[in-house]
């Protein structure tokens, strides 16, 4: 497994692969891998002929307040489960190599981002499609796979390609979760055990406005209430949305008639967390 940190050299490696004629798939992670990051490469390494994998805290998609300096890092860990799949290269780039002195250039996806999220953490979603705009013209992936656990990401990333003619393919991987239904996510090691139990909120939550939706509801409002319900139940849960939205457009919707996405974003003592989830409508 080739490690690469500097983008020159990422992009030469790329331009030779794909003057061979391989198929480049890329996997953009920030590191501290887990079983959710490995499903994506383990569909990669099926799709592709080359699989690339980024390790990249992104400095730009914190907030001031934010965990940038906390966040869990362990590059050699990483690649130890990276060489399990076997992903082939892994680009694991340093700040200032991606972020030159004196940058003033940004990507940003202006509606998909105003609301869920994008309210809570301004300035987020502008440095994901930024970094992921950089990485697209670095490793030169023909196709790039990213979780559906971070859905409005998802959506923009998708918008992005779609707006600025990237010959990327995205493809959606279904959330991987813990056996007790809790999302798989990096995060997670800051929770206490009683956080961790406290967690299990959000995805009670969703499966109660899946339940609910199964029986025939299908107002957005009482869906909404159904998940809300489960996480206000939980001391030391602390609520920052629960909405139901279109599962394309993400706009807000009063009843679900079309694919619509239940995704809720919660603290969890100083940890902030999300999920979702997508109900169907059965064709008539």
């Amino acid at each position: 497994m080739k490690i690469i940190e500097s983008p020159a050299e990422m992009q030469r490696f790329a331009e030779t692969a794909r003057l061979r004629g391989e198929k480049i798939a890329l996997v953009p992670t920030m590191g501290y891998l887990h079983e959710g990051h490995l499903s994506l490469m383990r569909e990669g390494r099926r799709r592709a002929s080359v699989l690339a994998a980024s390790v990249f805290v992104n400095p730009t998609q914190f907030g001031p307040r934010e965990d940038l300096a906390s966040y869990p890092r362990d590059l050699q860990r990483d690649c130890r489960l990276m060489e399990t799949v076997p992903v082939d290269v892994v680009f694991a780039p340093r700040p200032e190599s991606m972020y030159l002195a004196g940058a003033q250039t940004w990507v940003e996806v202006t509606e998909l981002t105003r609301g869920l999220c994008g309210a809570a953490r301004p300035g987020h979603f502008r440095g994901v499609t930024t970094v992921v705009a950089k990485l697209f013209n670095i490793v030169k992936p023909h196709l790039a796979l990213f979780g559906a656990k971070d859905y409005q990401q998802l959506c923009a990333i998708r918008q992005m390609v779609r707006d600025l003619n990237f010959d990327v393919e995205i493809v959606p991987m279904p959330t991987v979760r813990e056996d007790d239904g809790l999302a798989m996510s990096s995060r997670n090691t800051y929770l206490s055990p009683a956080e961790r139990t406290a967690a299990l909120s959000l995805s009670r939550g969703l499966e109660a406005a899946r339940r609910a939706f199964v029986r025939g509801e299908r107002s957005s409002t009482v869906l909404a209430a159904a998940a809300r319900r489960e996480l206000e139940r939980e001391q030391g849960v602390g609520v920052e949305y629960v909405e139901v939205r279109d599962a394309i457009s993400l706009q807000e919707i009063a009843a679900v008639s079309a694919p619509a996405v239940v995704a809720v974003a919660a603290r969890v003592g100083g940890t902030r967390l999300i999920d979702n989830i997508v109900l169907e409508p059965v064709p008539k």
